[in-house]
């Protein structure tokens, strides 16, 4: 395969594990964040409590001593994780970090709104650690205990609304905001909740096409193995039918026409038994040329299959004085030899049978590249036939039985379109193997 072309699959596996990539450098960092969240918030409470507060040096070192303790049940709880002991005394489970088991982080987070509210109630400076527990909330499971979560930081976090004292005014504001931000803030975690939902099952989509590619990929060696298997028969039945239905057939009639050159003193008579054998022999001669030349596709030696479609219709234009139109749609890529050689073949002969049987004055191929297909069209604007009638009676000859030999080998699809007077469409459809498969034969 050239540099820079790839198969669909292979973009496909790169968008996955692309996708992949990004989604855990975004988690990595949003972990990172929600670990150091509560240790921020806490530092930066108590630094602005110390600068600010006027109480005495007892007072403020009590109110670190709680800011301590709140800083060492974030750490115990929710960035270490539980020991052996621990599980064996309390059965916690060990979880990945922002993934706490359902009660054990239920506990956590409680206690720490209650640290906080211990804390607020000595100074309201402390509501910047409170905040803490609208991020963490999110963290809990079911989401009932997340709004009530939610609730609970919001009771405390807003409580400084209350601390100039107990008015209606101020009671109405305070149910105002809770409600409000209670409200918000669930409805933001549900919707969040949804995306992650659909997020594993995208990455889960993504997993099973991944291994139904692969998959696929062993499906189709085991089909070219067997292809190529099958071929070897199917090429000494094909070589043996041809030799029979033409070479042969010609060398009986050469021989009778001798034996009449024999049986006869006209002069007249003996040329004319003369000639027929010499056509004769022509003929068989180019259907001997012909049988061989199908042996092996040498055009697919040095070329791809487009420029071995070019070189075989020109040559077969030149021969039969017929035009030929080749067109290739698509993005075309080096396929599996075995795709390759199948619809060569199936030009091939498609020309061969324009030129027996179509009288026609013109041609057309249409070579096309899908995302998981190839196929090939030949066209021609002949006399035509009715398909149904000769594959009833039995008289469409070998070329197009081994057409669709060669098709259902690939497990391809082959259509034959015509009418009298109006021309034949041949058309075959082959899976697009790509030839960076590994050959398992």
């Amino acid at each position: 395969m050239t540099p820079g072309s790839r198969s669909s699959g292979e973009r496909t596996l790169d968008d996955a594990a692309e996708y992949e990539r990004r989604q855990s450098k975004i988690d990595f960092k949003y972990n990172r964040f929600m670990e150091w969240l509560p240790y921020a918030t806490l530092v930066f409470s108590a630094g602005l409590t110390q600068l600010v507060t006027d109480r005495g040096v007892g007072f403020r070192l009590t109110t670190l001593a709680i800011a301590a303790v709140a800083a060492l049940w974030v750490f115990a709880m929710y960035t270490r994780r539980p020991s052996k002991t621990a599980i064996a005394l309390w059965g916690y489970a060990t979880l990945k970090r922002g993934d706490a088991h359902a009660w054990r982080f239920t506990l956590y987070f409680f206690v720490m709104i209650g640290l906080c509210a211990v804390l607020m109630s000595r100074d309201m400076f402390y509501f910047i650690f409170g905040i803490t527990g609208f991020f963490h909330a999110g963290l809990l499971r079911p989401h009932r205990v997340v709004v009530a979560g939610i609730a609970a930081t919001s009771l405390v976090v807003n409580s400084s609304i209350l601390s100039g004292g107990v008015t209606t005014e101020g009671v109405l504001i305070y149910a105002i905001v809770v409600v409000v931000q209670i409200a918000a803030i669930s409805v933001g975690f549900r919707l969040n909740d949804q995306m992650s939902r659909l997020n594993s099952e995208r990455e889960e989509a993504f997993r099973t096409r991944e291994a139904a590619l692969e998959e696929n990929a062993g499906l189709h060696m085991q089909l070219m193995t067997q292809a190529r298997e099958a071929g070897v028969l199917d090429e000494r039945q094909r070589m043996a039918r041809e030799i029979h239905d033409t070479v042969a057939q010609g060398l009986a009639g050469i021989i009778a026409q001798l034996h009449a050159v024999d049986g006869t003193d006209d002069e007249a008579q003996r040329r004319r038994h003369l000639d027929s054998a010499l056509d004769l022999a022509r003929d068989s001669l180019a259907e001997a040329r012909r049988t061989v030349q199908a042996i092996g596709p040498p055009t697919l030696d040095a070329s791809q299959l487009p420029e071995a479609l070019a070189e075989v219709s020109s040559k077969w234009s030149a021969s039969e004085s017929v035009p030929v139109e080749l067109v290739t749609t698509g993005e075309a890529r080096p396929m599996h030899p075995e795709v390759e050689v199948t619809l060569l073949r199936i030009a091939q002969e498609a020309l061969t049978n324009v030129a027996k049987h179509a009288e026609a004055g013109r041609v057309g191929i249409t070579l096309s590249y899908m995302e998981d297909q190839l196929a090939i069209d030949v066209r021609d604007d002949g006399l035509g036939f009715e398909p149904g009638r000769t594959r009833a009676s039995g008289k469409g000859g070998y070329g197009l039985s081994a057409m669709r030999q060669r098709v259902a080998r690939l497990d391809g699809r082959l259509s034959i379109e015509s009418e009298p007077g109006r021309g034949t469409v041949v058309s075959a459809s082959v899976p697009a193997i790509a030839q960076a498969v590994p050959d398992g034969a």
